[in-house]
């Protein structure tokens, strides 16, 4: 290992490290870290030692799984190269990570500050490989996208399909959150964009609008606001509502556009698990539930009978794409945001007079 003067920071020192499977490789100290593309070199009093991306990957899966098999399942390694990996980092720093003898297993304290440093460490590499993406306009690589459970099952066939046919070397990994969810896994960098109902005009995110979507009632046969053409919140007082659960802002919109204070003290607002749990309740006779826009495309002739539009102004939500202000790959969202406003009829990509933001 050489030293000498770095020609960037001269107040730092500059060391060529000769490394056995790459060669040499160059890195700059600043406060006792040496840094280079895929490892950060750590400097003590005793030798060298080297600190990779690789296991604060590894570190980060067990946090998650608190598990260290389904961590190695995660990473796609065997446990024990996983546990080992760990286990050196451990010794290197002199510091217990996790916590072994509980079930699950837990990080330490100084261990919960590690996981914490390893997610921004990790993060940031990131960026360094999405600058490169943007700077050739490349549309390759991962971009992990969070969307939430009432948009993803009408939304996602209608332009992924397409989306993957186009782009191959793109990898996109779809999880269904809630908006709660999605914000926060945008702050930790474990999701590149979100796709949401609208948030308020003054948050921390960049926003992009993408379109309108209308609620609709779905009615039971048996219910005797079947054989009305058009619903009313006041109709909706006596009547069995499937709602979901709280937290999912398809629910507040709803309640807050109907005025339902008693629907949420009351027995008549069932909150189960899903809008299709739901929308089978509805056809075998029981209640009243709310379907989006999309949804009616998916339904057949017989489920179309059950469906019922709101009085004019009629409810409608605005579904945007949410990223950090700091996101980078800007080609890739201007492509996401043209396939998928192409995919949607043109009239949901504006707001009508006869609706109303909820």
């Amino acid at each position: 290992m050489q030293k000498q003067t770095c020609p960037i920071m001269p107040r730092y020192d500059f060391l060529c490290f000769c490394c056995k499977d790459k060669g040499e490789i160059n890195a700059c100290q600043t406060d006792n870290f040496y840094l280079c593309i895929d490892r950060i070199y750590i400097t003590r009093s005793n030798p060298l030692f080297i600190m990779t991306l690789q296991q604060l990957e590894y570190i980060l899966a067990v946090d998650q799984f608190r598990h260290f098999a389904k961590a190695a399942e995660h990473c796609r390694v065997t446990q024990p190269t996983l546990s080992a990996m760990i286990q050196k980092l451990e010794d290197e720093l002199e510091t217990k990570i996790f916590d072994r003898s509980q079930q699950p297993i837990c990080p330490t304290p100084v261990g919960r500050l590690i996981v914490e440093q390893a997610q921004v460490v990790l993060s940031q590499a990131d960026r360094i490989k999405d600058i490169i993406e943007e700077e050739k306009h490349s549309l390759s690589g991962v971009f992990k996208l969070g969307i939430l459970p009432t948009i993803a099952p009408y939304l996602l066939p209608r332009f992924f399909p397409q989306l993957m046919k186009k782009y191959p070397q793109l990898d996109i990994r779809v999880t269904e959150m809630k908006t709660k969810d999605i914000k926060q896994a945008l702050l930790k960098g474990d999701i590149d964009a979100g796709i949401i109902a609208t948030l308020p005009e003054k948050d921390e995110f960049r926003q992009t609008p993408l379109f309108y979507e209308q609620f609709y009632a779905y009615i039971a046969r048996e219910s005797d606001l079947f054989n009305n053409n058009i619903i009313r919140t006041s109709d909706l007082n006596d009547e069995q509502l499937w709602m979901l659960d709280e937290g999912h802002c398809f629910r507040d919109q709803l309640v807050r556009f109907c005025h339902m204070k008693a629907a949420q003290a009351s027995q008549i607002a069932y909150r189960l698990g899903s809008m299709e749990t739901f929308m089978r309740m509805v056809e075998s006779g029981k209640g009243v539930t709310f379907i989006p826009e999309l949804a009616i495309d998916q339904l057949n002739d017989t489920q179309k009978e059950l469906v019922r539009p709101f009085a004019i102004p009629t409810p409608t939500r605005q579904i945007i794409l949410i990223t950090c202000e700091h996101f980078i790959r800007t080609t890739l969202l201007e492509v996401l945001t043209k396939e998928i406003q192409a995919s949607v009829p043109r009239e949901m990509l504006s707001l009508r007079a006869t609706q109303v933001m909820v």
